[in-house]
């Protein structure tokens, strides 16, 4: 848990969790691998393929976050044949994204032990509608994108006008302006099928690092 806000002398908590590596996943395939030119060009070449083909990217370029929190786990993709391409390497880097946030809703989920109805998403990455569409499959619920993506400054500003007494925070939370909403469009079996291979690429990825041979 973390302080969310403190006002009129009421304190308010909310669950916080971070994956170390997410956007910039898809950095390292531009720059690290030459895949794209640009970070633009990962959605169009990630849809160009319907699926992954079984192969699996856990990002854990700088090990992993929560809920895991291993340090020691190391970046990788595996499920690879002879007929995985860049585009099954792009959706991968995506899904690995998503699955990630898709971990961190789980823990919320039953840390709270409460139901999500909806994902309000911020930040670059959500500009990709395929990424968001992946995530709303895993999650199985609603991801609203709201036209502005500085969510943190607007959230900010919003805050002030509550301590500020112009209104209060249920009207604040409904000053949003959606540009579009991605409804979950698998059935639970297939979203289990994939969790589960997920999970089995992340506890190969765990506890990876090894000391240089002297």
């Amino acid at each position: 848990t973390t302080v969310a806000w403190r006002i009129a002398g009421t304190t308010t908590y909310a669950l916080e969790g971070s994956a170390f590596i997410a956007g910039a996943a898809v950095q390292w395939l531009r720059d690290g691998l030459g895949l794209v030119a640009s970070a633009g060009e990962i959605e169009a070449l990630a849809a160009s393929v319907p699926t992954t083909d079984g192969v699996h990217f856990v990002p854990a370029l700088a090990g992993l976050g929560a809920p895991h929190w291993d340090q020691d786990a190391r970046g990788l993709i595996c499920g690879i044949t002879r007929g995985t391409t860049r585009a099954h390497l792009a959706r991968a880097t995506l899904e690995g994204i998503a699955f990630q946030v898709y971990d961190l809703v789980d823990a919320m989920r039953r840390d709270a032990d409460v139901a999500l109805s909806r994902l309000r998403v911020d930040g670059g990455a959500a500009q990709n509608n395929l990424l968001m569409q992946l995530q709303a499959d895993l999650i199985g619920a609603t991801v609203e994108r709201p036209v502005d993506l500085e969510s943190t400054a607007r959230g900010a500003a919003l805050l002030a006008g509550v301590g500020a007494g112009l209104f209060g925070l249920q009207e604040a939370s409904r000053v949003v302006q959606l540009d579009r909403r991605f409804e979950s469009a698998v059935s639970e079996a297939d979203r289990q099928t994939k969790v589960a291979g997920w999970r089995q690429a992340i506890e190969r990825s765990r506890g990876m690092l090894l000391s240089d041979p002297e």
